[in-house]
């Protein structure tokens, strides 16, 4: 009998998983364009876009995407795109501003490497500029040095110079500036009693 229970819960499980799958990319072929008219083309188009949006907010490239993908037209993808943006369904602005909050805030990239993320998720270069200004350079300066000191609590047994040359690195691939990299870096070694000397002059260049 708890063999007949087992196996009935993990087929339910089993069930529970296909359904919440199907709840967000639709049964296998669902949404896709087959043999119809204009306006069932543009109905499933529209079903795919707002079972995506259903899970997170999208950018209007990342959704033309997703229904070049899926086979349907520039025409209709068109179309379906400019009724939900006119709808604020698809709002890129918006999407950067929340983008700005979660990639700087809580993954302590700089600005530089925000506004690459938002526009390799298809922000045009602009509305990303306009929204990583909103990131205050003290609080940006300050995640760089919370970075810092986080990862120098783990190097207390390697050398100066690569302690330095690790440290920068981390920074630029958060996307600081190299200026603020090198000066954040010197500062904060200096405070942690390390040396510093092969960093002198070198933020005042960079």
């Amino acid at each position: 009998m708890a063999r007949q229970v087992n196996r009935d819960s993990a087929t339910d499980s089993a069930t529970d998983t296909v359904a919440d799958s199907d709840a967000v990319d639709g049964p296998a072929g669902a949404g896709e364009p087959g043999e119809s008219g204009p306006d069932d083309q543009f109905r499933q188009a529209k079903s795919v876009c707002l079972r995506l949006l259903a899970v997170r907010p999208r950018t209007r490239a990342g959704l033309a995407t997703a229904l070049a993908r899926k086979g349907f037209d520039e025409e209709t993808s068109g179309e379906v795109l400019d009724r939900l943006e006119r709808a604020k369904l698809i709002d890129d602005a918006e999407y950067a501003e929340m983008m700005v909050r979660s990639k700087h805030t809580h993954q302590g990239l700089g600005r530089r490497g925000v506004k690459s993320q938002l526009i390799r998720q298809g922000v045009d270069a602009d509305t990303a500029e306009q929204a990583v200004r909103a990131i205050d350079p003290a609080d940006e300066e300050q995640r760089a040095r919370e970075l810092v000191r986080k990862r120098l609590r783990g190097m207390t047994r390697l050398a100066d110079h690569a302690v330095i040359r690790r440290l920068v690195a981390v920074l630029a691939r958060k996307g600081y500036s190299e200026g603020l990299a090198f000066r954040v870096v010197r500062e904060e070694l200096a405070s942690a009693g390390r040396d510093t000397d092969s960093l002198d002059g070198v933020a005042d260049e960079t």
